[in-house]
C-alpha cells in the first residue's frame, strides 16, 4: 500500500486533558505550590519547542522561580502518569477518539502509522488498551530520534522507509504542523472546539501550512 496516514498521539488519537496535560499542572503544583491552568499550559505548546511534556514542566517551574533538575521532574512527572504504591496514575484518564470502525475502514485505504513525543513505555499500554486490534506500522517514538519535533527527522524516516510513497500527518500542535512542513509532508490540523485558545491554535496551524483543520480525527473521511 503506497498511501501513508501518519498520526500523533496526543490531541488526535488520545484525549490527553486529564492525562498528560493534568500531570504537568500536578508535577508544576508539587515543586512550586502554584496551580497552572490548562490554557497556560496550550500558550507554551503555541510557541512550538515544547513537544516535551517533561521539559515543559521544568521549564514552568524555573519561570515560577522553581529551578529542578530534569531528572527529578521526570520522576515525579511519572509517578503521577503511571501512577504509584498500588494508586492509579492519571494514564487511566485517557479517552480514545476515533469512533468504532473509523481506523479499519481507513486502513482499507492507507497504511496507518504513528510518529509520536511520547516513549515506547508511554505508547505500549495505550495501544494496547484502546487499540490492541490495529497495527500501527510505522511507529516512531521518541526512542527512534535524535531529535522531538518540531525535527522532522521521525517523518524522514517514515518516508526513507517508503519512498514514492503518498505521506499525510494528522497533529495537533505547532511542533507537527513545523515537522510536516520541514518534511514536505502535506498535514492536517485537529483543534477541538472549546479547549484552551482554540481559535489561536486553529490560526496557528493554518500558518504553518495545514490543508485543513478539523474538530477531531472522525472528519477525517470526508476531508480525505
Amino acid at each position: 500500500m503506497n498511501k501513508l496516514l501518519i498520526f500523533d498521539m496526543d490531541g488526535v488519537l488520545v484525549d490527553v486533558n486529564s492525562s498528560y496535560r493534568e500531570t504537568i499542572v500536578r508535577t508544576v503544583e508539587y515543586f512550586t505550590g502554584h496551580r497552572v491552568s490548562h490554557e497556560s499550559i496550550q500558550a507554551y505548546k503555541n510557541q512550538g519547542g515544547w513537544n516535551d511534556d517533561w521539559m515543559l514542566s521544568q521549564r514552568m517551574c524555573a519561570d515560577l522561580g522553581v529551578s529542578v533538575d530534569l531528572n527529578t521532574v521526570t520522576e515525579r512527572f511519572n509517578r503521577f502518569f503511571f501512577g504509584e504504591d498500588g494508586q492509579d496514575g492519571l494514564i487511566k484518564n485517557e479517552r480514545w477518539i476515533a469512533q468504532p470502525g473509523l481506523l479499519e475502514r481507513l486502513s482499507e485505504r492507507y497504511r496507518l502509522g504513528i510518529f509520536t513525543g511520547r516513549h515506547d513505555f508511554e505508547v505500549a499500554p495505550t495501544l494496547e488498551r484502546f487499540a490492541a486490534g490495529l497495527c500501527f506500522d510505522p511507529l516512531i517514538t521518541a526512542n527512534c530520534v535524535k531529535e522531538l519535533k518540531p525535527s522532522p527527522e521521525g517523518l524522514l524516516q517514515i518516508m526513507a522507509r517508503h519512498p514514492g510513497a503518498e505521506i499525510w500527518y494528522v497533529g495537533d500542535t505547532v511542533d507537527d504542523a513545523l515537522a510536516a512542513k520541514a518534511a514536505k509532508v502535506p498535514f492536517i490540523g485537529i483543534a477541538e472546539p472549546g479547549k484552551p485558545r482554540y481559535e489561536e491554535v486553529c490560526a496557528l496551524l493554518k500558518e504553518h501550512g495545514a490543508t485543513a483543520v478539523l474538530d477531531d480525527i472522525n472528519q477525517l473521511e470526508r476531508v480525505l
